[in-house]
């Protein structure tokens, strides 16, 4: 009887920024939704990563004002490139996102899996 793979670090790539045009609502929409599939992965058996919830306290830290500004910017895909050498595996969502799609090719060159549905993840024990 095989047992079941131990829990995953699974980060959730998606629109953050993209298609808000900088509008703080959108944005928050964009977050939320990205935060929606945290609690499936969860239960699936693994522990859920959206990017931001990192890269919010260091910006801060840095001096940002807002999501998309020059500091943001400076900070945001770095955060991401250290995060994904952490990660086990990425849940790519729908929807059009430039920096989604460079997490997918970075978790891809570190052999890392990518999955497009919650229930593709491989339960955990």
């Amino acid at each position: 009887m095989s047992q079941a793979p131990r829990p995953l670090l699974v980060l959730i790539a998606g629109p953050y920024m993209s298609g808000t045009d900088g509008d703080p609502a959108k944005v928050a929409a964009n977050r939320a939704r990205l935060e929606s599939f945290a609690l499936p992965i969860y239960q699936r058996g693994h522990l859920p990563m959206v990017g931001e919830w990192l890269v919010h306290p260091i910006v801060e830290a840095a001096g940002s004002q807002a999501s998309g500004d020059a500091v943001f910017n400076a900070y945001q895909y770095p955060v991401a490139e250290r995060l994904l050498q952490r990660c086990d595996a990425v849940l790519r969502i729908p929807g059009d996102s430039r920096g989604a799609d460079m997490d997918v090719a970075r978790a891809q060159a570190l052999g890392l899996p990518v999955y497009n549905r919650v229930e593709d993840l491989p339960a955990a024990a």
